[in-house]
């Protein structure tokens, strides 16, 4: 079994820089094996040492992070099927892989917990809520997006790191 590691928050602006190899020797210390980084964003795939579920996972390398750094970095796992089946789920036509984003969260919430009001004040973007994770689409891109500006800087009760569509179809196709 292959798993997608998220790292939220990382190598984005001064701090929390964490180079890709040296992420990749931190994983491989806690006994992982086929570690791979993808982009510099902080995406880790590699096959757990152990049958520990992800939440174990993800714990135990937030552990190992902030050892290794001295950074407290919120870490999600998603398992290669977990993540097939957020392709499939995927509500947006995705011609433009940039423009189709998905918010991966600690749990499942209720859409009034996002606490985003009336999604109709965000048009033309759209919020698709699916288990445990945010389906946006961002037609004007994520830069522009008051949807995605509003989403990134609440508080949630529950962590949250985003990908744009090609990131989340290429760790699919990594854990496979």
């Amino acid at each position: 079994m292959r798993v997608a590691a998220l790292l939220r928050g990382i190598n984005i602006g001064p701090h929390k820089r964490i180079a890709m190899p040296r992420l990749r020797a931190i994983v491989e210390s806690l006994g992982h094996t086929d570690v791979e980084t993808y982009l510099q964003s902080g995406n880790v795939v590699f096959t757990p040492a152990s049958r520990a579920t992800p939440a174990r996972l993800a714990a135990g390398l937030e552990q190992a992070i902030a050892d290794a750094t001295g950074h407290a970095v919120p870490v999600l796992v998603r398992t290669g099927a977990e993540l097939a089946a957020v392709v499939e789920a995927g509500p947006y036509a995705a011609d433009d892989p940039t423009k189709v984003v998905v918010a991966f969260l600690g749990e499942e919430v209720e859409l009034g917990q996002l606490g985003l009001g009336d999604l109709g004040d965000y048009l033309p973007d759209e919020l698709t809520l699916i288990g445990r994770e945010a389906y946006v689409s961002v037609p004007n891109g994520q830069a522009r997006s008051k949807l995605m500006e509003e989403l990134t800087k609440r508080r949630l009760p529950t962590t949250l790191t985003v990908r744009n569509w090609r990131t989340v179809t290429a760790l699919a196709a990594m854990t496979r």
